[in-house]
């Protein structure tokens, strides 16, 4: 979705602690991360990144939309929620907003 409207340059992480490593040496313009990633939860890795970055804005991605995963992703600084599978229009309307 992200190559189709032109994004060049897009950064992966397999896991919560080198999300927050790439984060601080890229410093994208958004994150979209999901909430289950090994060695770190992508709630805590956005929790530091919040905390060490004020101004991130990350995504967060789930494949279960429960309140409680909603809540937590609020809470802890996202600044949306997405549930896969994820649309394509959710996505445009996420990166034309932030």
């Amino acid at each position: 979705i992200l190559t189709e409207e032109g994004v060049t340059r897009i950064v992966e992480a397999c896991n919560g602690c080198e999300a927050i490593d790439r984060y601080a040496e890229n410093r994208p313009d958004i994150v979209f991360m999901d909430i289950v990633m090994p060695e770190k939860t992508g709630i805590e890795a956005l929790t530091e990144i919040r905390e060490r970055y004020p101004d991130a804005r990350v995504v967060i991605l789930s494949s279960t939309g429960t309140k409680s995963n909603l809540k937590k992703a609020i809470d802890a600084g996202a600044c949306d929620f997405l549930q896969k599978p994820v649309e394509k229009e959710r996505v445009l309307e996420i990166l034309r907003r932030v």
